[in-house]
């Protein structure tokens, strides 16, 4: 934004959210073989936290709004994305992202073919005591909330959700109604003049 106005407008440009989502999209449709999977996954869950992780640091009210949301079921969507951040922070040290998946039991109910694998609580001794806590922390909503649970379903709720708190997001920013005079062409450009 600050390239195309001069200004910052939006600390979550809309492509980040266009791009989580699409991203959900595919593995909701996918049909693919573990490696695919395994990095679709690792994408997915790249794009996920940084969605979250914009709208907590800079839009802290409208993600809260968001959450307090009717239909959102705050405890479970702030454990999943905590789920979903242990995975993050994993594959940042090295992990394989086809540990996270398995084959789900073939069900005859034309549910999701991909779960999430239960893992072993991780090695956590380099960390800080207080590092070692938060990422006990997020393996535990990891255990809860994803291991042996659809992965297409996970993805879901989380970026129905935060596509729910960048909406919100989008229309609070400060200086909003200034935008469309910063639009060097099309219609910013016309009720800038007129």
């Amino acid at each position: 934004d600050r390239d195309v106005t001069g200004v910052q407008t939006c600390a979550l440009p809309i492509w980040s959210v266009t791009a989580m989502t699409e991203a959900a999209g595919r593995l909701a449709a996918a049909s693919w073989e573990l490696p695919r999977l395994a990095a679709a996954v690792a994408e997915t869950t790249w794009w996920v936290t940084l969605v979250d992780a914009t709208l907590v640091r800079y839009h802290p009210r409208d993600y809260e709004t968001a959450l307090a949301g009717t239909g959102v079921r705050r405890r479970t969507t702030e454990e999943t994305l905590a789920g979903l951040r242990y995975v993050r922070n994993q594959l940042g040290s090295s992990a394989d992202p086809a540990a996270f998946i398995r084959p789900a039991a073939d069900s005859g109910d034309g549910g999701e073919a991909w779960m999430w694998s239960p893992l072993p609580e991780p090695d956590l001794e380099a960390l800080t005591p207080r590092s070692r806590q938060w990422e006990l922390g997020r393996y535990r909503a990891y255990r809860a909330r994803l291991a042996g649970h659809g992965i297409a379903a996970t993805f879901a709720r989380c970026t129905e959700f935060l596509a729910q708190a960048a909406t919100l997001a989008d229309t609070d920013w400060p200086g909003r109604a200034d935008r469309d005079r910063h639009l060097p062409t099309g219609e910013g450009r016309r009720q800038a003049d007129g």
